[in-house]
């Protein structure tokens, strides 16, 4: 059965934080590059690719991802309806993230960026792109509301 590993996934965040994996193509000229990166954050714990088109989770190239691969939205739905194979999880409170969890903020129209959780030994701290960072406090992010998803696992 396999597991995520939480801490591959920081591993991998911290390692490309600050530029791009050339095995993936580059979001930010198309809306931001931020659920790209914590997809393959996700990936890199061990997060299997679900290959249905419409609604799963899988990266082959530009033109063939599926829209929760890139999708702030799209990204949520997959995880906390997933019942099929692939990473699943639940909305959580701040308080019960983990390293290796994910925040989605709000800025006033829409869910509109996804972060990494990297710490929360003093506060929470995370890892994304578009506005690059590693380690970042989150509450130096101006936003209206932040939804938490706890990664239960990953299914074969």
């Amino acid at each position: 059965m396999p597991f995520y590993n939480r801490t591959r996934a920081v591993l991998y965040a911290e390692r490309w934080a600050y530029s791009r994996n050339p095995a993936y193509d580059n979001f930010d000229a198309m809306g931001g590059d931020c659920t790209n990166f914590i997809s393959q954050c996700l990936f890199a714990g061990g997060a299997k690719m679900q290959y249905r088109k419409t609604f799963g989770w899988y990266y082959t190239d530009l033109n063939n991802r599926a829209p929760a691969w890139t999708g702030v939205t799209p990204l949520y739905k997959f995880l906390t309806e997933n019942r099929g194979s692939g990473p699943y999880g639940t909305e959580c409170a701040a308080e019960e993230a983990e390293p290796g969890d994910l925040v989605q903020l709000h800025f006033g129209a829409e869910w509109a960026h996804t972060l990494l959780v990297v710490s929360v030994k003093n506060g929470i701290t995370v890892a994304a792109h578009t506005d690059d960072c590693f380690d970042r406090p989150l509450d130096s992010y101006f936003y209206v509301k932040a939804r938490y998803i706890h990664i239960e696992g990953v299914r074969g």
